[in-house]
């Protein structure tokens, strides 16, 4: 006997029913909007395994890479100039929290996407700009010159973080490449979601924060974080006019 399981439900209509939305008209989002922090906890649930197994591997493997080129270069290392700019931004120790934000920073606009595809697409991405900046430390090693804009007392502070996070792998900045990268794509989520504005500002200040912190914390030069940003924004533009989400709230 054929069973009839009646028409297929997503994730949205189980979570806030079907009355939400008009079946008879082609709608990117429910006919009655959700409160956007309410979107929020739906779209973290959505595919969390693939999300919680996904972004921790991605880093590892990346940090594995990034620092097998940093321990061991293959050519003479480059040192990278110091500029007026980088003399006049002191060492600031509480930027220190900024700087390794960026490791929660990077997680927060995947584990916002819904679709499976869009996940995929976004590791796809990511997983192209860190072979263009490993590609580039593979054959063009560079490093920030040590002390490079530090007084005395300065240099000793901060000679736990050189220990763990050597100045070197330097241009383009990673991190900042990364920060601009998961600002780009968490603004076209936020967008999506209909956040309220400052909600988009804090995420913007959040990356520019990151970027100040590099410099801040003497882990980069004004060079690096320019090409570091320039890297990020020619691989998030790639396709930045693909719809996030363009019919994950309205297939059902």
């Amino acid at each position: 006997m054929k069973v009839h399981h009646g028409p297929r439900r997503d994730g949205l209509d189980v979570l806030v029913g079907p009355w939400l939305r008009d079946p008879n008209r082609n709608m990117d989002r429910p006919l009655i909007p959700l409160r956007w922090h309410a979107e929020l906890r739906m779209r973290l649930r959505a595919n969390w395994r693939l999300k919680f197994a996904g972004i921790p591997v991605f880093v590892t493997v990346f940090f594995a890479a990034y620092f097998l080129l940093l321990r061991y270069p293959l050519f003479e290392v480059t040192l990278m100039p110091v500029t007026a700019l980088d003399r006049a931004i002191g060492y600031e120790p509480l930027a220190l929290g900024l700087y390794f934000s960026l490791w929660f920073y990077v997680s927060i606009a995947p584990s916002l996407l819904w679709r499976r595809d869009d996940l995929w697409f976004h590791g796809k991405m990511a997983a192209v700009l860190a072979a263009i900046g490993l590609g580039i430390f593979l054959f063009w090693p560079t490093a920030v010159p040590a002390g490079a804009g530090l007084g005395e007392g300065d240099a000793e502070a901060l000679a736990w973080l050189k220990k763990m996070d050597a100045a070197g792998n330097a241009c383009p900045s990673l991190h900042v490449a990364f920060a601009v990268f998961s600002g780009m794509w968490l603004d076209r989520v936020l967008k999506a979601m209909t956040a309220p504005v400052f909600v988009r500002l804090i995420n913007a200040t959040w990356c520019a924060g990151i970027a100040y912190a590099t410099l801040a914390t003497k882990q980069h030069v004004v060079i690096d974080v320019v090409a570091g940003a320039l890297l990020g924004v020619i691989v998030g533009s790639i396709q930045s006019h693909r719809p996030i989400d363009k019919s994950a709230l309205a297939n059902g």
